[in-house]
């Protein structure tokens, strides 16, 4: 893929160095300690004092606390130095560099359809994030969170795309980026919610139908990005394709559950099979027609 010499966006927020409190959790203490006391429970006095000092409390914490001089606050991030290493530095120039170009593009395509597109904003993080949809983790992969409308990327996640899945290549880490402003393009043009609002009202089968088609119609999406990106400013080199399909196939639902339990459960699908991934992102690539990734008119997906 030729990025090197893009643009970089402006919306990259970046909490790796981002250490989170652990107070959130322990709010309660005081008050456990204040009646164990009253009660004479030394047990209880004593299990809290371990989680306490588990959970990263000191002991001049400790002794406030159980005096009633200290009160724990909701969870709240403190920025560190971020160590990064070379390898890293250049992912975030990658990763922000893509994010622009879906800026440009997306731009472009709401203009056309006289809306405006309100760009979202990708956080970098590690381990653990905080998001308006609640605690986000590594092992989750890239998330979107219609809530605060941002992205959220754990570098890692571009490691287990290449060793586990068997999904390297820098067009197959555009592709996951591109399919997470997808799901942004969806809450802006109201699709989300629609769908949201419909599974609160069917069972968790048909749920489950719904949001297949809601993640397959965010591949088309992200297919609709490279089209139109490739277009502008010919950015797919040879192989890069194949190289998102491949990341596209690797993700299947059916895939990883047979990697992961050894058989297959259709009905259980929240993102949609490797075939169906990879042919509704080919589609959104061949075509650039966002018309053309309506997967809820589709009558086979």
């Amino acid at each position: 893929m030729r990025w090197r010499k893009g643009r970089q966006s402006s919306n990259i927020e970046d909490r790796r160095g981002a250490k989170l409190s652990r107070g959130g959790g322990l709010a309660l203490l005081p008050l456990v300690f204040k009646l164990a006391g009253r009660k004479g429970g030394v047990l209880i006095i004593l299990i809290g004092a371990g989680i306490y000092f588990l959970m990263g409390g000191t002991l001049t914490g400790l002794m406030n606390l159980m005096s009633g001089a200290q009160t724990l606050q909701s969870p709240t991030a403190q920025q560190q130095p971020i160590q990064q290493t070379t390898t890293e530095k250049e992912l975030v120039g990658f990763v922000s560099v893509v994010l622009a170009d879906t800026e440009d593009t997306w731009n472009k395509l709401f203009r056309q359809m006289n809306q405006q597109y309100k760009e979202p904003k990708l956080v970098l993080f590690r381990g653990l994030a905080k998001s308006a949809c609640g605690m986000g983790k590594s092992a989750m992969g890239p998330f979107y969170c219609p809530g605060d409308n941002n992205i959220y990327i754990d570098l890692s996640f571009f490691e287990d795309l290449r060793k586990r899945h068997k999904a390297p290549g820098d067009f197959a880490q555009a592709y996951v980026i591109a399919h997470e402003v997808g799901h942004h393009v969806q809450t802006l043009l109201g699709i989300s919610q629609k769908i949201h609002r419909a599974r609160q009202q069917i069972g968790k089968v048909e749920g489950n139908r719904l949001s297949v088609k809601l993640e397959l119609q965010a591949d088309c999406f992200a297919g609709v990005w490279a089209h139109h990106a490739d277009k502008a400013r010919n950015i797919l080199e040879r192989g890069d394709i194949d190289e998102a399909l491949n990341a596209a196939s690797a993700i299947g639902d059916d895939r990883l559950q047979k990697q992961g339990r050894g058989y297959v459960t259709p009905d259980s699908f929240t993102h949609g099979s490797s075939a169906q991934r990879t042919k509704w992102f080919r589609i959104g690539i061949d075509h650039g027609d966002i018309k053309r990734c309506n997967t809820f008119a589709a009558q086979s997906i």
